[in-house]
């Protein structure tokens, strides 16, 4: 009882903490826009002016939230931390110096690059990519499991970010993605809570077009979605003793997901990530 108990405070903990840190953010943000209010607001697709504040608000309260959940390894908490701030700073990064930047796509940003032009969208994809793997390298023991949680974890930031084209879809597919995660034990329940917390501070003025999650928000919550993924499906490193059984530890590889599970992820993420790279080229085109 006393462990069950514990469990459920891990999540519930986390998902207010996350809604809470990231409104206490939020309404700091629109107060005193760092750089001033200008640099945060951007023009969306019905012409409307709104402001980027949920994704800065969202990527904080996010982290802060995974990273002090109770019960969680250290393990677990530096790579929830590293995951989510570098995918935030480096979608923000990108919202800031790439606005005014119409490349769309992976292939127009490696192009770029290899003409030597470091374009933020590249700083942005290698930047996540590389903390995805530094993250999935602390969850997990074989060297085929890290690659494909860094892959997972990635790819999880740039499948949300994907989704950020109208308001509300990518705010409501990280509440429909992280939601059946707070049933899960071990991990994976509080590192989905995080994200569904953080989101749910937010949706409102996101549906009401006064504020849009941009790349900072959802990079920051696709990784957090990505960290849940590894946690309830990858063989554990971070959480539980040698013994603890698959349900203790998240539902991985002690309940038969494993690398199977990360595989079958990764590439469907890898599938996702190349075909929304055609639709931004062919939207780039004006096709």
């Amino acid at each position: 009882m006393v462990r069950a108990g514990g469990k459920v405070l891990g999540r519930v903990s986390a998902l207010l903490a996350g809604a809470a840190a990231t409104r206490v953010t939020y309404t700091a943000l629109r107060s005193r826009p760092p750089g001033g209010a200008v640099r945060w607001e951007r023009e969306n697709h019905s012409g409307r002016t709104v402001h980027l504040h949920a994704g800065l608000a969202t990527a904080a309260g996010t982290a802060l939230a995974a990273a002090t959940a109770p019960g969680l390894p250290a393990r677990v908490r530096t790579a929830a931390a590293l995951a989510v701030l570098a995918a935030g700073s480096c979608g923000a990064y990108d919202d800031v110096f790439g606005a005014g930047d119409p490349r769309r796509g992976f292939r127009a940003h490696l192009s770029a690059l290899r003409d030597g032009e470091v374009t933020s969208g590249a700083v942005k994809l290698f930047g996540i990519g590389a903390a995805g793997l530094a993250a999935g390298a602390l969850l997990q023991e074989r060297a085929a499991d890290k690659l494909l949680a860094g892959v997972v974890i990635a790819g999880s930031a740039h499948l949300v970010n994907l989704l950020d084209v109208r308001p509300g879809r990518a705010a409501g597919a990280v509440l429909a993605l992280g939601t059946p995660g707070l049933l899960r034990s071990g991990p994976a329940g509080p590192l989905s809570a995080a994200p569904v917390g953080a989101v749910a501070a937010v949706v409102g003025d996101d549906m009401g077009e006064r504020t849009m999650l941009g790349d900072a928000g959802a990079h920051a919550l696709g990784a957090a979605l990505g960290l849940a993924v590894v946690a309830a499906w990858g063989s554990p490193r971070a959480w539980g003793s040698p013994r603890a059984s698959g349900a203790e530890r998240g539902g991985g590889a002690g309940s038969g997901g494993g690398r199977t599970g990360l595989a079958a992820h990764a590439v469907g993420l890898v599938a996702a990530a190349a075909a929304g790279d055609r639709v931004s080229r062919a939207a780039a085109a004006g096709f």
